[in-house]
């Protein structure tokens, strides 16, 4: 696994780098937002791991610049700016997770791997066309945005909408919490944190027999998939 880290605290990139090649990773080092997001272009790696409070570029900038530029990366951002408004900011701007300082480093290590599980499924082509989305009894056409069981579809509010098609866009891969949060509720930063659980329910009682099933993945966040059996 190929890990570019992009850190300015040059004890806390000793100390990953030290920790994530015990584990396995090869990691290279960057401390500055502009030289990240060149290296970032010309050598992609598997992961990126970045902070937000960078010299040269912001972390954040980086992110969005990488993401207009087409870079994939699944990225993991560290940081000790752990508000709730600040995890929207970075998950907007296109990170796949976050991890606020300080951190324990099996944690790290778990996560950087579940970013590596989900971006190498992703590239498998999903069932039905490239339209569509069948999971279950379920169908979800990507152009209308609708959803269909056994050929009828189904009704949802705008927040239940939002939730579902964040989730089948990305069928059978874990989202998480955090950036679902910032897709259902975009822009509302008077709206507790917890308010996604209640979406969540309400979304799972209404998938009760269409064979999908709302899973909950702790410390991940949530997906989708067809019900065994």
């Amino acid at each position: 696994m190929q890990i570019l880290l992009v850190e300015d605290d040059l004890s806390m990139q000793a100390t990953l780098q030290r920790a994530l090649l015990r584990r396995g990773m090869q990691v290279h080092l960057v401390g500055d937002g502009l030289q990240a997001l060149q290296r970032w272009q010309a050598q992609p790696p598997d992961a990126l791991v970045l902070d937000l409070s960078l010299p040269g570029l912001d972390g954040l900038e980086v992110l969005a610049q990488g993401r207009a530029l087409g870079l994939a990366t699944p990225v993991l951002v560290l940081t000790a700016r752990s508000t709730v408004g600040d995890r929207v900011l970075g998950l907007n701007a296109g990170a796949d997770d976050y991890l606020p300082k300080p951190f324990d480093l099996d944690e790290l290590e778990a996560r950087l791997r579940a970013l590596l599980r989900r971006s190498s499924t992703a590239t498998a082509a999903p069932s039905g066309s490239d339209h569509s989305v069948q999971l279950g009894h379920m169908r979800y056409e990507r152009d209308s945005g609708a959803v269909y069981h056994l050929g009828e579809p189904m009704d949802f509010t705008p927040r239940e909408r939002a939730l579902m098609q964040a989730l089948l866009a990305r069928p059978g891969q874990a989202v998480a919490k955090e950036r679902l949060y910032a897709l259902v509720f975009p822009g509302e930063a008077t709206v507790q944190y917890e308010a996604i659980e209640v979406v969540v329910y309400r979304l799972r009682k209404k998938l009760a027999g269409t064979g999908v099933d709302l899973v909950t993945l702790r410390g991940l966040g949530y997906l989708l998939k067809q019900s065994q059996g």
